[in-house]
């Protein structure tokens, strides 16, 4: 049972609070509330912020860390145009960002990039094709401008749309599909050996 202080959160036939309903009681207070949405949205903001910042466990959580005192101190900013998952991702890419502007570039791990790739199985001569691949993939992803690799990881490997990347990225529509395209036609050109 609620106490004052807590206050109720409405949840689906599953017993599941949805997103809006976590965002009204974390407005009101609710610790738990937002916790729960921690729980919900850290693991992806997590991956995401550890490929911005080129594999890095120590400095993704510095971002995803600094990203959710964020949104906790800003909660009352969100005006839900957007859902609190874009919102969130806007915020762990402006702390990225941050980052970036005081460091060189850095690589994607080539363990980021394995997980984008399903494994073979028991083929040793596909085991090795594989390695090159990834290897090569590497490579053209170290290439890319940074706005360019973040578009691609968030269309590629988060599943974002592309309204929800422009948000993220503080930029428009027509700005993430010329990242993508160009993203697309450099890798088409780089990877031809592969197809």
């Amino acid at each position: 049972m609620p106490t004052d202080r807590s206050p109720v959160v409405a949840q689906d036939d599953m017993g599941v609070a949805s997103d809006a309903a976590l965002v009204r009681a974390a407005r009101l207070g609710d610790d738990d509330a937002f916790g729960a949405l921690v729980d919900r949205h850290g693991p992806s903001m997590l991956r995401y912020a550890r490929r911005l910042v080129g594999g890095s466990e120590a400095d993704a959580g510095e971002v995803v860390q600094e990203a959710f005192i964020s949104a906790w101190r800003s909660l009352d900013t969100f005006r839900g145009e957007s859902s609190i998952r874009t919102w969130l991702f806007r915020l762990v890419h402006r702390r990225a960002v941050d980052l970036q502007r005081h460091r060189r570039p850095t690589p994607i791990d080539d363990e980021l990039i394995s997980r984008v790739i399903e494994a073979s199985g028991d083929n040793p001569l596909q085991d090795v094709l594989d390695a090159e691949l990834l290897e090569a993939l590497q490579r053209a992803l170290d290439e890319l401008p940074w706005n360019q690799r973040a578009a691609w990881l968030l269309r590629e490997v988060e599943g974002l749309g592309y309204e929800e990347i422009a948000r993220t990225m503080g930029t428009t529509v027509g700005s993430v599909r010329g990242h993508l395209h160009r993203r697309r036609r450099q890798l088409a050109e780089r990877m031809a050996r592969w197809r």
